[in-house]
């Protein structure tokens, strides 16, 4: 056998056959992509790209000759199964180039023409089954000059493109709250620790400033730009023309779909940082996964949207939350329109829920439109029809009353386009084994296809026509891919076979013929099946641009529905669980009255939650000081004034009896402890690098939460850093920022008289024979014990350790040092499981002397005696 080898590499012959030499110079404008040549109904993948597909789509690798003594690796995938197979491939970080065929095989032609038509990278993806519909998939592209950045953003399945500038401490924090599927790196641009995106680095040549913005005019057709409004973001441009060049070179036919780009300004939003992000559990769970609104998330409790495209624009509200009041009360004012009417809201959702993912429909068919020979279908286009044929019961539900009242400038975006839904209803089958193009659409296609599907009953007549005329009642007529039409007579027939049959096939039983009229026959057919597929493709495409010429309105109509449908969600959580509207001001008062955590309300089932209140103002009450022992709901308590403001902030209603915000312009947390192996920081060092950023980045309209600052460290270092940061922060001249602080060591209740804007409160515990009862009440007031030590008896350690931590901690409140005063138990070490002597005990307790005979007593003393005596030891 000959062996396996690479030709592309070193020290190997040349291959010159054409199929061969027109793979490689395509495969040489692509080499970090896995290219799928398209050989009829398969994609070919050859050499390392081979043996990379049969690993990881655990196909079979074969191989393929080439010259005169080689072989190279082969392994295929049929063309109908290719989004399969894409979705493993990007899922597991490869980058795929499709390569089609750009013409018809032609007589006399020794090869057909072939072209690259996309390549599917995760951030350039369209196809439905590769993309979560309730979250964007951003290609975003990172630009910088050392001090300041530029970062853009798109996502081409929904036209969605954006750009910004600042520093590039700023823009870091963007790209960590976009979490983009891919970002493009100008070289000298590091993305920021913690993104989990795929990286690709750019060459120098292609990101030089000026050219880049070029790409950016060249394609939205503009003059400079300040024509888009980006005059004096010029880094923001050029990171922006560094995606179109990007999307030109892999997706040029998506691209055309965008057709504009909205400039972004740090600091126009709520930031939350992605540490607090974390700990509020906004997207994700700490206890799940990425893959969308999981359990235990604020986006999965707010999520009860019914079309993706709310899905996304609610994902987006509560990634940034607004900062203008009066934008927040018009969000608010159509919520409270859908809130109003339970009735009418459920109509409205039941008309939301007919209408699918127009976006991204809109998307394909417009790569369709520009030539795309996929990822569009039939199915986006009824999905069109069907979203647009649904609008008007959505516009009947929202009733007259919305255009004078808060929705009416949604029902104004809503666009039925009633001539786009007619023609997609005349003209696309939906039924299952119909062609793309409906019956009486095309009189040309239905005469084609009716003489392709006159074909079987032509050769069953021929059959029956031929046995009677050969007297042959075994003779059959048949067809295959190989060899056409055939009629196939057995040898015990061979004799009453008639002159004018040609013979086409021999086989081990029999013959195959052909005939002049079946010769004629097969010419016909074949041929009206060409001029239908080519005629029914033709059709479709037309029908894709008339659709996607309608494109900005449709789009309109995608975002006019998505904001309804979010802000009815909001209205109907807002509705079943008891929130109420707030009020969102300039000032800087935090006042909420009977507030909950809405995720813990939750999965409480709501009925046991303990509700508390919060005053917060800058000029009183700027700094509370929380104290109580662990599990009482300190943290729990932080987290819900946190989520309260966001929700607040986004436009919803909130979980309280009454509530009154003062607009926050950024969320700090630092909760929990956690380390950092792979950049050698400890607990401690992640601890404080965290407080560091809070203290430098607040501002007297930012909310801090900390619980616990400095455990760490020893007990004394500890205390000292705690009360620093709550002295710093209290005591800033130039800022005065909104301050929730917990801590154990309730030794800083102190502060409170020392500082007249630091207001002592605790959670409510009570004592009842000996054991501790958590209330989850906040009250007035500091607490002068942690409880610790039930705590940890709550938590079930042995009764000797909990004893034994009772008997230490009475002797340092009664004035001994950690280190003397302290007798020193001797003893075996502690069993964190059953203590040997509790076993004594239970043997003990056990035994039944009343039914022991004086032996029996006498033997099960002696047994006890002895692993007394071996306890001792």
């Amino acid at each position: 056998m000959a062996p396996l080898y690479f030709p592309q590499s070193d020290g190997v012959p040349a291959v010159t056959t054409p199929l061969r030499r027109q793979y490689l110079d395509i495969k040489r404008r692509y080499p970090h992509a896995i290219l799928f040549f398209r050989l009829g109904d398969f994609y070919e993948t050859f050499d390392e790209d081979a043996v990379v597909v049969a690993r990881e789509l655990e196909i079979t690798l074969t191989s393929r000759p080439v010259g005169k003594d080689g072989r190279i690796p082969l392994a295929g995938v049929p063309h109908h199964s290719l989004e399969n197979h894409l979705a493993k491939l990007i899922a597991k970080g490869y980058r795929v180039a499709i390569c089609e065929q750009a013409e018809q095989p032609q007589k006399g032609k020794q090869i057909v023409e072939r072209r690259v038509t996309r390549v599917v990278t995760p951030g350039t993806l369209v196809e439905d089954n590769l993309l979560v519909a309730g979250r964007n998939n951003y290609l975003a592209a990172l630009l910088s000059d050392g001090e300041n950045a530029g970062l853009a953003y798109a996502d081409i399945s929904t036209a969605a493109f954006a750009c910004l500038q600042g520093r590039a401490a700023e823009v870091s924090d963007e790209l960590l709250r976009l979490r983009p599927a891919e970002l493009l790196l100008a070289p000298g641009a590091q993305p920021p620790l913690g993104l989990d995106a795929a990286l690709t680095p750019l060459a120098p040549t292609t990101t030089e400033v000026e050219t880049a913005t070029g790409s950016l005019l060249r394609h939205f057709g503009a003059p400079a730009i300040e024509a888009l409004g980006l005059a004096g973001h010029t880094l923001a441009a050029a990171a922006a023309g560094l995606v179109v060049e990007y999307l030109e070179q892999n997706q040029p036919l998506a691209l055309g779909h965008v057709a504009g780009i909205r400039l972004d300004r740090p600091g126009g939003y709520l930031l939350v940082d992605s540490n607090t992000r974390r700990n509020l559990e906004l997207f994700d769970s700490l206890r799940g996964d990425r893959a969308g609104a999981t359990p235990g998330t604020l986006l999965a409790l707010l999520d009860e949207t019914r079309t993706p495209m709310g899905a996304r624009l609610l994902r987006a509200w509560l990634d940034r939350p607004l900062l203008d009041p009066e934008a927040i009360r018009r969000r608010q004012d159509a919520v409270q329109s859908f809130f109003d009417s339970a009735v009418r809201r459920g109509r409205i959702r039941e008309a939301l829920g007919r209408i699918p993912d127009l976006e991204r429909a809109l998307a394909r068919v417009s790569a369709a439109a520009a030539g795309s020979p996929g990822p569009a279908t039939p199915r986006d286009l009824a999905a069109i029809r069907r979203g647009l044929d649904a609008v008007p019961d959505l516009r009947r539900a929202l009733g007259e009353r919305d255009v004078e009242a808060a929705t009416g400038r949604l029902t104004a975006g809503l666009r039925d386009c009633a001539e786009t839904a007619a023609l997609v209803a005349a003209s696309i089958a939906e039924e299952s084994g119909a062609g793309a193009i409906r019956q009486g659409f095309s009189d040309e296609l239905d005469a084609l296809r009716s003489t392709a599907n006159g074909a079987r009953q032509y050769l069953a007549d021929l059959e029956r026509r031929e046995r009677e005329r050969t007297g042959v009642k075994s003779l059959k007529v048949g067809y295959n891919r190989v060899f056409g039409y055939y009629i196939e007579v057995s040898k015990a027939n061979a004799a009453a076979v008639p002159d004018d049959y040609v013979r086409k096939q021999t086989l081990v039983g029999g013959e195959r013929y052909t005939t002049p009229e079946l010769q004629e026959h097969e010419y016909r057919v074949l041929h009206a099946e060409e001029l239908r597929s080519e005629l029914e493709g033709r059709l479709l495409r037309q029908v894709c641009s008339q659709v996607a010429a309608d494109g900005p309105a449709i789009l309109g109509t995608a975002r006019a529905v998505a904001e309804i449908d979010v802000s009815a969600t909001l209205a109907e959580v807002a509705a079943q669980r008891a929130y109420v509207r707030p009020q969102v001001d300039d000032g800087d008062e935090i006042i909420i009255r009977d507030g909950r955590h809405p995720v813990v309300e939750l999965q409480t089932g709501g009925s046991g939650y303990v509700p508390n209140d919060v005053f917060l103002s800058c000029a009183d009450a700027q700094v509370i000081l929380l104290t109580g022992p662990n599990m009482a709901g300190k943290s729990t308590y932080l987290r819900q004034v946190a989520l309260t403001v966001i929700l607040a902030q986004l436009g919803s209603f909130v979980p309280a009896r009454e509530a009154r915000i003062g607009i926050v312009d950024r969320v700090f947390s630092r909760i929990g402890a956690l380390d950092d192996i792979a950049a050698g920081q400890s607990t401690f060092m992640v601890e404080m690098l965290e407080t560091a950023g809070m203290l430098r980045g607040a501002t007297s309209r930012s909310l801090l939460i900390f619980d616990e600052i400095g455990r760490g460290t020893s007990t004394y270092d500890g205390m000292a850093i705690a009360r620093a940061v709550a002295e710093y922060i209290h005591n800033r001249p130039d800022a005065r920022p909104r301050t929730l602080f917990a801590t154990h060591y309730h030794e800083l209740t102190e502060l409170a008289a020392a500082l007249p804007r630091v207001r002592n409160f605790n959670v409510a515990v009570a004592e009842e024979n000996g054991a501790v009862v958590f209330l989850h009440r906040i009250m007035p007031g500091g607490a002068d014990r942690s409880y610790g030590v039930h705590v940890a008896q709550l938590a079930g350690l042995p009764k000797p350790v909990v004893a034994r931590a009772q008997e230490i901690l009475e002797t340092l409140e009664a004035g001994g040092a950690p280190a003397e005063g302290l007798p020193l138990v001797a003893r075996a070490q502690l069993s964190l499981f059953e203590p040997p002597d509790d076993g004594l005990r239970r043997e003990l307790a056990e035994l039944e002397p009343d039914s022991m005979t004086p032996l029996d007593a006498l033997r099960r003393l002696y047994e006890l005696a002895d692993k007394a005596r071996a306890l001792r030891q």
